[in-house]
């Protein structure tokens, strides 16, 4: 038997890895007894931040990774497909539907038991993964900090979330990036300024007022969820070249690129919904609705969800995990998710499915399996487990994998290259993997 506490993207991940090799699993969730401060739905595998599970192309990063992870039996990536709403080249998702079909087939799984409620401390019996995510219980994260010395604090954010029948199409336009588009329609709204209105906006925010954070004296951000009023602090282009970026875009109303631009996704399959993409932010609620209103397609928006703030909590992995994700001085207990400094819901799902697979093998009295480096899930295990005095969470990249034997200089034909090698790095791994050939129960 395995237990796996925590029904986020990696539990789940976790919980059907180990149930499809035909082993029980019993999945711990404490909502809807208990929430965290940035989960509000009762459905596994919430996203809570964006709804963008990154870029589709397997010449990319994201891409490459979840490639992996359908090759290794991912619940999450095939439901993310079923569930996509127009981004471009992203694969995005209606986040509801999304952890309704997550959630639909942990539950009606013959082999996952399902039991709710919050668990306190880790369990001392059995094989153990603990997936409770970077806002794991007050209890739970004392227990964790017991047993393995501490964590490592950081603060992430989530955009706002505005109606589409609110924002005005006089001042907007549909288009994606270089024409990128699947819809056929546009796949983002964009919301562009001018100059004038740029810097208008730019001190606005830079002088907007924050909520107040009480929880730590000294505010530590990882760049890949820093606020948009932190990143405008930077420089009065900062965010220009960053979020607002107006790069492969043309305004029809004018023939020409904007000089800023806030793109909105779709947040769901009807098109109600949009986010503002890149905005995370820690602004009082008030002071979002005067700043952002003041970008002109957004005037008038209706906030159905303003951005908000919360703590997430990462172990030292380096000094605590090995790269098949066991703690070091305890095989039989396993940790998988953001927690362990894996950045972004795809590799928080990933690191669940070869903690998963990890699991099963204690079960059997196995070799943990590690992947190759040269593969993406591989390469990001390694960063988890290597030594790092300034350790900090990490996404799928290209600069984490080894470099190839014969330079490319060619910047899309070098990560074409990385990924081929990569996937046939890992079917030689899967090829002593018959396990992973069977099918679901």
């Amino acid at each position: 038997m395995v237990t796996v506490i925590g029904a986020g993207l990696a539990g789940c991940e976790a919980a059907w890895a180990v149930a499809r090799q035909g082993i029980p699993v019993t999945l711990w969730e404490m909502k809807p007894e208990k929430y965290t401060p940035a989960h509000r739905s009762t459905g596994f595998a919430e996203l809570v931040c964006s709804n963008s599970l990154k870029a589709r192309r397997i010449e990319s990063a994201a891409g490459l990774l979840k490639e992996e992870m359908r090759r290794l039996g991912s619940l999450c990536v095939p439901i993310a497909y079923d569930c996509a709403v127009p981004a471009g080249g992203a694969l995005a998702v209606d986040r509801d539907a999304f952890s309704a079909a997550v959630t639909e087939r942990i539950k009606t799984h013959p082999l996952i038991t399902v039991k709710q409620g919050e668990v306190t401390a880790i369990p001392k019996e059995g094989v153990v993964i603990v997936a409770t995510g970077p806002l794991t219980s007050e209890p739970m994260a004392q227990a964790i900090a017991e047993l393995c010395g501490g964590g490592l604090h950081f603060y992430d954010a989530a955009a706002p979330i505005v109606t589409a029948e609110s924002v005005d199409m006089n001042s907007a336009f549909r288009a994606s990036r270089y024409d990128r588009e699947e819809s056929g329609e546009g796949d983002y709204i964009n919301c562009p300024l001018n100059k004038e209105e740029y810097e208008t906006f730019h001190q606005a925010l830079i002088t907007a007022e924050s909520a107040p954070l009480h929880e730590f004296d000294k505010l530590t951000v990882y760049e890949g969820c820093m606020p948009i009023e932190v990143l405008a602090k930077r420089g009065s282009d900062s965010i220009r070249f960053g979020p607002m970026k107006p790069v492969g875009l043309r305004d029809p109303h004018t023939g020409h690129r904007p000089w800023a631009v806030v793109q909105l996704r779709a947040e769901n399959a009807a098109g109600t919904l949009y986010n503002l993409v890149g905005f995370q932010t820690n602004l009082k609620f008030s002071e979002q609705k005067r700043v952002f209103g003041m970008i002109p397609a957004l005037k008038n928006a209706e906030f159905m969800r303003y951005g908000v703030m919360h703590r997430n909590t990462f172990l030292n992995s380096p000094e605590l995990l090995d790269a098949s994700f066991r703690l070091k001085s305890r095989p039989t207990l396993l940790f998988a998710g953001q927690m362990t400094g894996v950045e972004g819901y795809m590799e928080s799902a990933a690191s669940g499915i070869l903690a998963g697979l990890n699991a099963c093998r204690m079960v059997r009295g196995e070799e943990p399996l590690v992947l190759p480096r040269d593969t993406m899930l591989g390469a990001l295990a390694a960063h988890v487990s290597t030594p790092n005095a300034d350790y900090q969470p990490m996404g799928a990249n290209f600069g984490i994998l080894p470099s190839l034997e014969t330079h490319i200089r060619d910047k899309k034909q070098r990560y074409g290259a990385l990924a081929q090698r990569a996937l046939e790095s890992l079917s030689k791994v899967m090829a002593d993997m018959p396990e992973l050939e069977r099918e679901d129960a």
